[in-house]
């Protein structure tokens, strides 16, 4: 076979790239119109986001002499414990309905599937986050949707939905999945939390974007970290499902 000109290996590999994107989005898609049918995930998580701000604002209402010393951790374990109720959901709806094995054996490659599944759980997180910051302005009267919060949110969201992905697939055919995914999937976010919380309390504190940056550069580098481990263990992982 004749060797390929240097144009035809670029369009080779644009072609490919592509058609892997087109397989990306066809699972994210799949999943985004099964939720559009049942709007189980994100009505129960923004259900429970909402619930929760309500609560811990009856809660500290009385007891803080400023409510900015509590906001950063509030949103945080909030967008946290909302996130684990969608995330086991991810796989756990494709074994009941009994599609996990058919989308396994689908011609498409395994990272494709991860990455298809966290662009619907991203989604499904960004959609509850639009909903979130506006009730804690309203119950706190905090403003949370400046710039580098919404970066940090962002960012974070994006580490949060790579590692919980993949976790919910590890955990999908255990019975207890829905207990064993937390036991599990908390510990590893410990930095991506602390960081978060770090990064809204500078800015609620006005103590300047110099601050900031650090925190930035520390969820990048976990999100980063996380798909580079995803992508090596994503297929170790798959042939435990």
């Amino acid at each position: 076979m004749a060797e390929l000109s240097g144009a035809e290996r670029v369009r080779s590999r644009e072609g490919g790239v592509a058609a892997y994107l087109r397989r990306v989005w066809a699972v994210a898609e799949k999943d985004v119109r099964a939720e559009m049918r049942s709007k189980e995930v994100v009505g129960t998580m923004a259900a429970f986001a909402l619930l929760a701000a309500v609560v811990f604002g009856l809660a500290f209402d009385l007891r803080v002499p400023r409510p900015e010393l509590v906001v950063p951790g509030i949103l945080w374990v909030i967008v946290l414990f909302a996130g684990v109720l969608g995330l086991h959901r991810s796989f756990g709806s494709e074994v009941e309905r009994g599609t996990l094995a058919g989308l396994l054996l689908a011609p498409v490659e395994r990272s494709a599937i991860f990455l298809g599944k966290a662009a619907a759980n991203l989604l499904y997180f960004l959609i509850v986050e639009a909903l979130l910051l506006p009730a804690l302005l309203i119950l706190f009267d905090v403003n949370l949707i400046e710039p580098f919060i919404l970066l940090g949110l962002f960012l974070g969201t994006v580490g949060y939905v790579g590692v919980g992905t993949l976790f919910a697939a590890l955990t999908s055919r255990n019975r207890a999945k829905e207990t064993l995914l937390p036991v599990v999937l908390l510990p590893v976010l410990a930095p991506l939390f602390i960081s978060g919380v770090g990064l809204t309390s500078v800015i609620l504190d006005n103590r300047g974007t110099a601050e900031v940056w650090p925190w930035v550069g520390i969820i990048g580098l976990y999100d980063a970290l996380v798909f580079a481990i995803a992508f090596l263990l994503v297929d170790v992982i798959w042939e435990q499902i």
